[in-house]
């Protein structure tokens, strides 16, 4: 069913890599739920909700489309929806916010059941995929270094190197050095080990402490936020939330195209410019979308921290079915993830070394042909200074057909680029994000 020799990869390393990719994103059920009770949501409830779209999304990869590509409640969606579409529209209830996430998420179904998003995939220019894919690398390293202190906030700079002699600098530190050396040495699944390692070590120093226990039972104290399709739809006409829902959209198709684009190359899945099975993996964070939204979470977004997975050595969907189980499993042990993926030193190291891996894909690009380059260096330089990998798609969707009219070449541009050239143009003028 998953191929595992046509991928040359074997079970156990696919279960290695699928703990990889699990331990990187799974601080997604306690920072998501922290984010949006900002906005109101129990914080349980988010929590319940944030699995419940993660595990539907990433078994539907699993399962119809083979990827070892996670789907969960993205970051950055989530922080629209509570700041913006919550926090600045006074009359607006998280429960109506939840009516736009739901049915930008029918929407987005209806798109990835057409054949509008593999043609997308297929239209965009190959320069700037290896842009993407390197933006995306550099971005995750930069979130790495961000989360643990290695670099600060600096009031001039914006940023600089923080204090080298806090714990969490020295524990993600020594991390990045196991890591490395385990990965040198040619040990299966190193990024997993090196965390483990980590882990350990965290303990005996003090910082990984286990103050709430271990396990305690998922709820749903606020049932379905959004029971009723019509009153959905109903909710979005009434108080003209478009916008919203136009935003959602267009973020969340170029977030999830982009990183699944970035992480098939990585794992070499794609075909030429086709990437197999695109409907049914496009899918995948579409309907958790929608189901996520009737339980109480934001948006869901392919997950770049899959990259890790891949470098772990996942090829097939039995790493995104490994990610999908650990998800179920982590319901009850809501405290002890909540502690573990609380030290990001843990888990920074493999995000820091698998943007190094990601940033190789830089040699690929024609940097001795302007129009080509430049859109993908403006790609690769916007998404970690932006902290949006939508928006660094946008300004590299904006620049390419620009360049090519200038220089005559207006015929080398597919019709879908330049049509998302001008939605991105006035995302980004008149919309908020």
């Amino acid at each position: 069913m998953f191929d595992l020799t046509k991928h040359n990869t074997n079970l156990k390393t696919e279960i290695i890599a699928g703990f990889t990719t699990f331990l990187t994103m799974v601080y997604i059920i306690v920072v998501n739920p922290v984010v949006l009770s900002d906005a109101g949501v129990p914080f349980s409830q988010v929590f319940t909700a944030t699995i419940i779209a993660t595990v539907i999304g990433t078994l539907w990869m699993a399962l119809f489309a083979n990827y070892p590509i996670a789907i969960a409640p993205g970051m950055g969606l989530n922080a629209y929806f509570a700041y913006s579409v919550v926090g600045s529209h006074g009359n607006i209830s998280y429960e109506v916010a939840f009516s736009a996430v739901f049915v930008a998420g029918i929407i987005f179904v209806i798109l990835s059941l057409t054949p509008f998003r593999s043609k997308l995939i297929e239209a965009i220019p190959e320069n700037l995929k290896h842009g993407i894919t390197a933006g995306i690398g550099l971005f995750i390293a930069f979130i790495g270094m961000r989360l643990t202190g290695i670099i600060q906030a600096h009031p001039q700079n914006l940023v600089a190197l923080g204090d080298l002699h806090s714990p969490s600098v020295i524990l993600t530190l020594v991390g990045l050095a196991i890591t490395l050396v385990l990965m040198s040495l040619g040990v299966n699944g190193a990024l997993f080990f090196g965390m483990v390692i980590t882990g350990v070590i965290a303990y005996f120093t003090g910082q990984l402490k286990f103050e709430k226990g271990f396990v305690s039972m998922p709820s749903l104290p606020e049932g379905l936020v959004v029971a009723n399709p019509l009153t959905a739809i109903s909710d979005v006409i009434h108080y003209g939330l478009y916008a919203v829902v136009f935003s959602f959209l267009l973020v969340t198709i170029f977030d999830t195209t982009g990183t699944m684009i970035g992480v098939a190359q990585q794992a070499g899945l794609m075909k030429g410019k086709t990437m197999p099975r695109a409907r049914e993996a496009l899918l995948s964070d579409s309907i958790a979308t929608t189901i996520g939204a009737m339980f109480g979470t934001s948006p869901t977004s392919a997950y770049i921290e899959s990259s890790s997975g891949v470098a772990a050595g996942g090829r097939t969907g039995i790493t995104a079915l490994t990610v999908a189980i650990l998800f179920i499993l982590s319901s009850f042990f809501g405290p002890l993830v909540g502690a573990v993926s609380g030290i990001s030193a843990i888990t920074a190291p493999a995000l820091i070394i698998v943007g190094s891996l990601m940033m190789g894909s830089i040699a690929h690009i024609q940097w001795d042909q302007l129009d080509e380059a430049f859109p993908a260096f403006l790609i690769i330089l916007s998404m970690p200074l932006t902290s949006s990998i939508a928006t660094g798609i946008a300004l590299g969707f904006i620049s390419y057909p620009l360049l090519k009219i200038t220089r005559g070449k207006w015929r080398e541009v597919h019709p879908l680029v330049y049509i998302f050239a001008v939605l991105f143009f006035y995302q980004l003028a008149f919309l908020p994000h």
